[in-house]
C-alpha cells in the first residue's frame, strides 16, 4: 500500500501527544517525536539538549552560530528547522507514519496521501491536565501553558509562510476534553480509515 502520513499539531497540555501515540498504535504504524529531535542531533553534530532548548523558545531572538558548510553565520533556529524538515520528509516519503508537532501540516501539506488534524482543549481542562496529569504545581502549569502556547505561535508564524493564522491547512480540529483520549483516538482512526480508504484493497 502508498504510504499515508497522518500531522498532529496540538495546543499544549491537550494530550495531542497521547493521542498521536495511541492512535499510532492503533493504526500500526510508526510514531515520530523526539525521534526527530534525536535525529536533528545526529545530523547536526549537536548535544540534544541543544536542540530540545532552542525548539522551545519562546521569543524571536534566536542564537546564532556559524554555518557548518562555513557559509557565515545562521541562526541555530532557522538551521534546525531546515534539518527537521528534511528528517519529516524522508520519513513521510519512505513509510506510513504519524508526525507529531514542527509544522508537519506545512512542510507535508503536498504530500498525496495525508491527513493534517489539530488537537486543542480548552484552557481550564488543559491547565487541569499540566496539574493531574504533569503534575505541575498550579503557578507553573500557568506560566507553562503561556509561555508554550506564546512559543508555538512564534514558531507557527516564523516556519509555515502562507499560513495567516492555526486554521489553515488542517483537515480536522478535534476538542480532546469533550471526547477524552480513547474517544478521539477512536474518532480518529474511523475518520483516518475513510479518508485515506485504508479498509479498501490495494
Amino acid at each position: 500500500m502508498e504510504p499515508y502520513v497522518i500531522t498532529i499539531s496540538r495546543q499544549f497540555a491537550s494530550l495531542g501527544r497521547t493521542i498521536a501515540q495511541q492512535l499510532a498504535e492503533v493504526l500500526g504504524i510508526e510514531f515520530y517525536d523526539r525521534d526527530i529531535v534525536e535525529a536533528t542531533a545526529k545530523r547536526m553534530q549537536l548535544p540534544i539538549s541543544m536542540i530540545s532548548d532552542e525548539e522551545e523558545q519562546a521569543n524571536s531572538t534566536f542564537l546564532k552560530r556559524k554555518n557548518h558548510l562555513g557559509m557565515g553565520v545562521v541562526n541555530l533556529e532557522d538551521e534546525i528547522f531546515e534539518v527537521q524538515a528534511n528528517i519529516i520528509q524522508d520519513l513521510a516519503s519512505q513509510e506510513s507514519c504519524i508526525i507529531v508537532g514542527r509544522c508537519g501540516h506545512f512542510l507535508l501539506r503536498e504530500h498525496p496521501k495525508s491527513l493534517h488534524i489539530y488537537v486543542y482543549a480548552p484552557y481550564e481542562a488543559r491547565l487541569h491536565n499540566c496539574m493531574h496529569v504533569l503534575k505541575m504545581e498550579e503557578k507553573t502549569a500557568h506560566r507553562m501553558l503561556r509561555e508554550v502556547d506564546k512559543a508555538r505561535e512564534v514558531y507557527r508564524q516564523r516556519y509555515a509562510k502562507g499560513m495567516e493564522d492555526i486554521y489553515d491547512a488542517f483537515d480536522l480540529m478535534i476538542d480532546s476534553n469533550r471526547f477524552g483520549v480513547e474517544g478521539t483516538v477512536s474518532i480518529l482512526t474511523d475518520i483516518v480509515k475513510q479518508r485515506l480508504k485504508l479498509d479498501e484493497p490495494s
